[in-house]
């Protein structure tokens, strides 16, 4: 990305990163008769210290992207894959460490959402199921001379209450169609991101466990009774407080809530009384 000043000498180079996306991968690990899996997609983007390849087409200090893939793989396969986190890390220190022209590298990492199959309660050596209850993802840059930053992350996680939430009171002009409601079905899809700080030591596994609970749990309320949601935007204040106030190490976290609607529909044309069961999701 460049920004124009009225002449060619006047171009200001703000993002000259490039990389290769959506690099797909299986990673098995093998313990005996019992295996873990890993399946990735790492997206990875370095930003070099010239940009000569973009001016003049001099291509000699270009990483090809077919190198960054098979970097990818290689790693893999000489450090293992414990968790996202630090495998991301990996894949940073290796390029800034690799090649003294490469300023600096990020890298995107989702984990497709494999569980261990059970049955009786008992795990299964070698089998698993896809359960998307939420896609985990990181997020790792690091500049030359300086640490890596890592950021993790819940998307795709879709949560709903049939009761217990409500919208009322909000401001009102000409404009407004929206009618108050003091009991509706809540449904919303999260994204959930956030940070480490300075923190090295991190349970990465445990904290992104955590973290999905905190989620269910200020969602949702007690089992037995739930709480009130008064607004959207306190349901994501919930989220934050209490995610903030049971995992120390994370210094800031953000939050997007995207809600589903599925609204009441007049069912008394076709001769049939809906006590709001029946509802069109929008």
């Amino acid at each position: 990305m460049w920004h124009y000043h009225g002449s060619n000498n006047d171009v200001e180079y703000v993002n000259s990163e490039y990389g290769k996306n959506m690099v797909k991968l299986l990673y098995v690990r093998r313990e005996g008769k019992v295996h873990c899996i890993k399946e990735l997609e790492v997206s990875v983007h370095l930003r070099l210290n010239s940009v000569k390849e973009y001016m003049i087409g001099e291509n000699c200090d270009v990483i090809p992207t077919d190198t960054i893939q098979n970097t990818i793989l290689a790693l893999a396969k000489c450090n293992g894959i414990k968790t996202i986190e630090e495998f991301g890390k990996d894949i940073c220190e290796y390029f800034i460490t690799s090649f003294c022209h490469v300023l600096f590298v990020s890298a995107f990492i989702q984990e497709v959402p494999w569980q261990r199959l059970e049955k009786d309660c008992v795990p299964h050596v070698h089998a698993f199921l896809f359960s998307p209850a939420g896609i985990r993802f990181c997020e790792v840059e690091q500049c030359q001379n300086g640490p890596a930053i890592v950021f993790s992350g819940i998307k795709d996680l879709k949560l709903m209450k049939t009761t217990q939430s409500g919208f009322s009171g909000f401001l009102k002009d000409k404009y407004t169609t929206l009618p108050e409601r003091t009991d509706r079905i809540l449904t919303t899809e999260i994204l959930i991101k956030w940070n480490y700080g300075e923190c090295q030591d991190v349970d990465y596994d445990c904290i992104w466990k955590t973290v999905h609970e905190c989620a269910l749990d200020a969602f949702s309320g007690p089992p037995e009774t739930g709480h009130y949601s008064p607004s959207y935007q306190k349901t994501v204040n919930d989220i934050q407080m209490l995610i903030l106030d049971t995992v120390p190490e994370i210094e800031a976290v953000e939050m997007i809530l995207s809600n589903i609607h599925y609204l009441f529909t007049d069912l008394e044309k076709l001769g049939l009384c809906n006590d709001k069961e029946v509802r069109i999701k929008y």
